[in-house]
């Protein structure tokens, strides 16, 4: 049976990623960054960075080279967020 966070996780790479084949795939503060803005916008608390990057692992996702883009409403809010002078 799948824990909360395993669920949770699952959810975040479903709803807030794509998978790209160009060079710009999120690294990795904007992968954590953008984690945060979707747990945000769903009203989760977010899984501790540490435990976060342990389920990018167990998906076989290199957090430096990820392969995935952002997508959604967490990637405006995260896109927002970061560059505050855009909104």
């Amino acid at each position: 049976m799948a824990n909360t966070a395993s669920i949770q996780f699952d959810q975040f790479l479903e709803e807030a990623t794509i998978t790209t084949h160009d060079r710009s795939t999120l690294g990795r503060d904007c992968f954590y960054g953008l984690y945060t803005s979707w747990c945000l916008l769903n009203r989760s608390v977010p899984l501790p960075e540490n435990v976060f990057w342990a389920a990018v692992r167990t998906k076989g996702i290199h957090p430096d080279g990820s392969g995935l883009a952002m997508t959604g409403p967490a990637a405006a809010d995260y896109i927002l967020a970061s560059y505050p002078g855009m909104g």
